[in-house]
């Protein structure tokens, strides 16, 4: 890990989420790695798929206002998603971010007669994903695990072929107590710090 996109998305600027990104930052402040941050709500970053960018999602690029957003994501070899789940998924406001940063040009291309994808983020070696359930691990097991199947089913595979995932989860966070939540925010630490070396 050289270059790393960490891609905040929390409302509150107190909450434990916020916790576990600067933890995130802190691991990654003594090392080798830039560092780039996009703190989605508090850039105000919109989420919508607009009719006219929907017609258009064939063609190559993203909507100009969002254009750095895609330079980052073209910029890095790691992207580091810090986030709490929500009915058993990412934030609108994260997965709208997915819907319009990961396009045509950018993410993809669809070749002429092709079926399928052909990835063009092999910058992109290494997905993370830092996130928190409300819900037990079981449930979120029972309910499939959306979240988890979009960071490793969806997009590690506009990534480089090699690329790998990492999933730290704190489950349970509506009922855990508060050693639970310091050793999550600790194993955030040593995790991150061990992909930066």
């Amino acid at each position: 890990m050289k270059r790393a996109l960490v891609v905040y998305c929390h409302p509150s600027p107190d909450s434990f989420v916020a916790a576990a990104r600067d933890r995130v930052l802190e691991a990654l402040e003594g090392t080798d790695v830039v560092v780039r941050l996009n703190d989605l709500y508090d850039e105000g970053f919109d989420p919508v798929v607009s009719a006219a960018e929907r017609r258009a999602h064939l063609d190559d690029g993203v909507d100009p206002s969002i254009r750095s957003y895609a330079d980052d994501l073209t910029w890095c070899d790691a992207v580091i998603l810090v986030y709490p789940t929500w009915w058993a998924g990412q934030p609108a406001m994260l997965k709208g971010w997915m819907d319009r940063v990961w396009a045509k040009g950018i993410a993809w291309d669809l070749p002429d007669g092709a079926d399928r994808l052909s990835p063009r983020l092999k910058n992109v070696k290494r997905l993370v994903a830092v996130t928190t359930h409300g819900s037990p691990k079981y449930i979120n097991m029972a309910e499939g695990e959306g979240g988890k199947r979009t960071l490793t089913r969806g997009l590690r595979t506009m990534c480089h072929p090699l690329a790998r995932t990492t999933w730290l989860a704190l489950y349970n966070i509506d009922r855990c107590g508060e050693t639970k939540r310091i050793e999550f925010l600790d194993r955030v630490s040593k995790k991150i710090e061990a992909l930066a070396s």
